[in-house]
């Protein structure tokens, strides 16, 4: 498991709250912070992939457990 800094839990909730709570997490964060978001919402992925191209933040990496995906971001 990656180290984070911040952990967003978004398990259960359907797009686009996973995002909305990605967005809240980061404005609160300094750059080089890593924030752990917690779905279960199969397209998370796409949303969270854009977002973060357009932004400038890094995705560090996508861990899978069963039906819940672990996303690591970093902010700029």
């Amino acid at each position: 498991m990656t180290k984070f800094d911040i952990e967003v839990d978004a398990a259960g909730l359907h797009c686009p709250l996973p995002l909305l709570r990605l967005k809240k997490a980061l404005k609160d964060m300094r750059s080089g912070e890593i924030v752990c978001v917690i779905a279960t919402d199969p397209a998370a992925h796409l949303d969270f992939g854009v977002f973060i191209e357009q932004a400038g933040h890094k995705m560090l990496a996508i861990e899978k457990q069963e039906e819940r995906q672990f996303f690591y971001i970093s902010k700029k």
